[in-house]
């Protein structure tokens, strides 16, 4: 992998408070790579030092392999910042998209091209004579979008642009910057505390939390093998339980959970006892006694304890001997009749476990 930016042995302390370390952090040319983590985490803090607008107490940031510091100004021409107000001027919003290219000493005509182009490609172009400040949250945050691509950067970085947009907008928004990052293969690194956004938007994603980089992987491998358990409840394992390994042969793992037995399909674990995850779309419901999933090897017997309704999405908590939480739909739930105390069966694929070892 050839690393457009990075980190080397960065520490970042307020006072005497320690709110960053990163040992190790690449980001490839031409990779969007998400950053999840709680508030709080330090993922601003980062993404200040990847933009060098913060000079970490320790270590070194690097662009193309070359530490920067004494070039930062200099090098902040090669990267564009988006955040999550749009900071823009009492200005008309053509004027906002021209700014940093009248600072950059940009020909006038290519100007007027390149600015055309980018109002054009966010669908602001009809907006171009109003004032930045008489605009929605969605137009605004869509000028500072064409804001920052308009500069043809090498580095693009998105501290939660879209944290203080509405559902319908976030997600129509995050769709186009989805194109947009495809069309032009600029390396980005995307600060967000929404998993959806992450998945949606990034080839890889790092969790942050405590200040430190917990995980960093492809974006399926992380949301569906996390290494710990601060990284399993924050990509949305909806059931981390602790196990004990009953048997382990040919790959095949059988587990003791609560008063439960699990199979897991786990190539070479040698742990005694590990932490198993479940992801929630993983688990397949079935009332009472009803016909389950011939391909799956786990089937469970239990009972629904609680139902929470999240727009579309219904979690169904259900006690199958350990506490495990599914995803359905809400014709599903309604198709099923399930309620709470209503007896369920739970089925789920030993490929769709993932274990993390506890003890060796």
């Amino acid at each position: 992998m050839t690393a457009k930016l990075s980190l080397r042995d960065v520490v970042v302390r307020r006072g005497e408070a320690e709110i960053l370390r990163v040992p190790q952090f690449d980001v490839a040319a031409g990779e969007v790579l998400a950053v999840l983590g709680p508030n709080g985490a330090g993922k601003s803090t980062l993404l200040q030092v990847l933009a060098l607008l913060e000079r970490p107490a320790e270590g070194d940031v690097r662009l193309d392999g070359e530490p920067v510091r004494g070039r930062e100004l200099s090098l902040r021409r090669r990267m564009a910042a988006v955040f999550q107000e749009p900071l823009l001027l009492d200005r008309t919003v053509e004027a906002n998209v021209e700014l940093g290219l009248s600072l950059r000493g940009v020909p006038r005509g290519e100007r007027a091209a390149r600015v055309r182009r980018w109002l054009a490609r966010f669908q602001i172009d009809g907006l171009a004579r109003r004032s930045g400040r008489h605009l929605s949250g969605g137009e605004a945050q869509r000028v500072s979008l064409a804001r920052a691509f308009v500069l043809e950067p090498e580095v693009l970085l998105l501290d939660e642009p879209f944290s203080a947009l509405d559902q319908p907008t976030r997600e129509s928004l995050g769709n186009e910057l989805a194109g947009v990052l495809a069309e032009t293969g600029v390396t980005a690194v995307f600060v967000t505390h929404d998993r959806d956004e992450a998945a949606r938007l990034a080839h890889r994603v790092a969790v942050l939390a405590g200040g430190q980089i917990r995980q960093v992987g492809p974006t399926a491998e992380v949301f569906t093998r996390p290494a710990d358990e601060t990284v399993a409840a924050y990509v949305g394992v909806g059931t981390v339980e602790p196990a004990k390994v009953l048997e382990s042969a040919g790959g095949l793992v059988v587990l003791q959970v609560g008063s439960s037995r699990v199979e897991a399909v786990a190539e070479g674990f040698t742990a005694n006892e590990a932490l198993l995850c479940l992801r929630p779309e993983d688990i397949v419901l079935a009332p009472g006694d009803a016909a389950v999933p011939s391909s799956a090897r786990n089937h469970l017997r239990g009972v629904v304890q609680q139902v929470t309704t999240l727009g579309a999405e219904v979690r169904v908590h259900a006690d199958c001997g350990f506490p495990l939480v599914a995803s359905i739909t809400r014709r599903s739930m309604e198709e099923l009749g399930l309620e709470i105390g209503s007896p369920i069966t739970a089925s789920f694929k030993a490929t769709a476990v993932h274990l993390i070892p506890l003890n060796r």
